[in-house]
């Protein structure tokens, strides 16, 4: 089946592009719902700040003999998901939204939980269950956004393709993390 492509009207869109100038990247070709698409993206910057902080915490709470490579991990997935969150808040900017730093609803509006885990092992599941839940959370921001807001959608795939990248890295350290000895009381 082939697609008819629709005709280019230079002059609508020179036209449009002179009117709402206030509106920055907002043009009239824009289609997604940009209240949802703000409140979904502040809800991603929140999830990315909680993860920053619990793997901050999991770096400086890391013991045992193999704590010093699994505490370096947790410190660059945490630069990492920062990075993240910048990425979400110039784009709120973008879109004429504000990003949403509060404190007192972070945890709220995260997706993820703040677990701070027992021992390294505990440390590195919950840093894991959070990943994964990052993961189907971004999958359902693109499936939404469809073709209907293109940039946001490249910047959640290019995040997604990270949070999978820090799935497969936990699972990986939590597979060939040892055991302890179980000992008889």
């Amino acid at each position: 089946m082939t697609q008819t492509i629709r005709p280019f009207d230079l002059q609508a869109v020179r036209r449009d592009a002179r009117e709402h100038i206030e509106k920055g990247a907002i043009t009239v070709g824009y289609s997604a719902d940009l209240p949802a698409v703000l409140k979904m993206l502040n809800d991603s910057l929140a999830t990315e700040l909680v993860c920053v902080l619990r793997y901050r915490r999991h770096h400086f709470m890391a013991r045992g003999i193999h704590s010093q490579a699994v505490a370096a991990e947790f410190l660059a997935h945490a630069n990492e998901e920062l990075g993240h969150a910048d990425l979400l808040a110039t784009r709120i900017a973008q879109l004429g939204g504000e990003p949403d730093f509060s404190p007192s609803t972070l945890l709220s509006r995260s997706h993820a939980d703040y677990a701070p885990g027992n021992d390294l092992a505990d440390m590195i599941r919950e840093d894991l269950i959070a990943e994964r839940i990052a993961i189907d959370s971004y999958r359902h921001g693109i499936a939404s956004l469809g073709d209907k807001d293109p940039t946001t959608r490249c910047l959640l795939e290019s995040i997604l393709a990270m949070e999978e990248e820090h799935a497969d890295d936990l699972a990986d350290l939590l597979q060939h993390l040892p055991t302890p000895p179980v000992t008889a009381h």
